[in-house]
């Protein structure tokens, strides 16, 4: 199931607000223009008795609509700003570059606006993105035995110093802390969208999160303290599993998780963590229907924190869970991030629809 959508006066009126609750969730089908869109599109606004509502790109293009080509609804919302995939594709091309404003502004870009759409898409401003790139370089170069000075270098850091406390800020750890011969070992795992951080023993996965969730170096400090000797850096078999099937969920190919995963918690959130684990990619649940379903129907606000407890991210999939209304609510790993997660996984169902028996 997907939610049931709002009523028609809600959406129009998020639609004329351009509100970002219900992005990816809903999208508008326009009978004057024959286009479907995002409730955030920047086009004129079309009158209220032109306006259709439907919850799924699919059932907008069996309605004979086709995509607006000023919010492009095909894809997620953070690349349908031009700005912003040009920018993505220049890093892209340039990870080791120690990007600046003036270079920015040397591609014919704003800073200030800049800093305004990555801040509001992705958490975090370009120069943030690029900096948390070059550290990447860093952490793999100590990853497979090399001297901090070395990484720093292959992170473009002038500053020993700078590296340092580059390092601390993001994993609650200094470089030299991260030695290989500890039974938790942390890898780096790049994704489509930004980088992920897994901690592995040799037979279990302790912590999967996105590099820019700000809860992550209270995550790693709490893991740190639980395993007595601390966490070291390197890839362990379970690492590499996730790693493995993490490519083949963004790429739309399986849903499927099977890596071991070590999630001690209490016996309620046990229960909200399975329930999680029981919504089939492409569907969503709200807060409320996971009490009921665990037997717990007052317990709105405890599986909500039960949620926000979860340091496994996607293979526990706490972003399956919405508003009762439908609206994107908190995600540890920014709105933005869990509206793509869903499109995702509703292409995942579509071709599980599709694919014959």
């Amino acid at each position: 199931m997907l939610f049931d959508l709002p009523d028609t006066d809600t959406l129009y009126a998020a639609l004329l607000a351009r509100n970002e609750s219900f992005d990816g969730q809903v999208f508008v089908c326009v009978s004057s223009t024959g286009v479907f869109c995002r409730l955030t599109c920047p086009a004129r606004k079309p009158k209220r008795e032109n306006c259709a509502f439907y919850p799924t790109i699919r059932q907008c293009v069996e309605a004979g609509f086709r995509p607006c080509k000023r919010c492009h609804p095909l894809q997620a919302a953070a690349l349908a700003d031009p700005t912003i995939a040009a920018l993505l594709s220049a890093l892209d091309s340039r990870p080791d570059l120690r990007w600046s404003e003036d270079h920015v502004i040397k591609l014919g870009y704003d800073p200030s606006t800049v800093r305004r759409s990555f801040k509001r898409q992705f958490g975090m401003t370009f120069l943030e993105m690029a900096r948390q790139r070059r550290l990447r370089e860093g952490f793999e170069t100590l990853a497979v035995g090399g001297k901090v000075v070395t990484a720093q270098h292959e992170a473009s850091f002038e500053s020993a110093s700078a590296f340092r406390a580059a390092f601390a800020r993001l994993l609650g750890q200094s470089p030299s802390d991260l030695r290989s011969d500890k039974l938790l070992r942390a890898t780096w795992i790049p994704t489509p969208l930004g980088d992920m951080i897994a901690v592995s023993s040799r037979s279990h996965l302790h912590l999967l999160e996105f590099l820019d969730r700000k809860g992550l170096p209270a995550e790693l400090k709490k893991l740190q303290k639980t395993s007595r000797e601390g966490i070291g850096i390197g890839r362990m078999p379970p690492s590499e599993q996730a790693a493995a099937e993490l490519t083949e969920y963004f790429a739309a190919r399986s849903d499927r998780f099977l890596t071991p995963l070590s999630a001690p918690a209490s016996a309620f959130t046990q229960q909200v963590w399975d329930a999680l684990r029981e919504i089939p990619a492409g569907e969503t649940r709200s807060y409320s229907e996971i009490a009921r379903q665990i037997g717990h129907p007052t317990a709105t606000r405890a599986v909500a924190r039960a949620n926000g407890a979860n340091q496994i991210a996607l293979m526990i999939p706490c972003h399956r869970v919405i508003g009762a209304d439908g609206s994107l609510t908190g995600y540890g790993g920014g709105l933005w991030r869990k509206q793509r997660l869903i499109e995702i996984e509703r292409q995942l169902k579509t071709k599980n629809t599709e694919t014959p028996e």
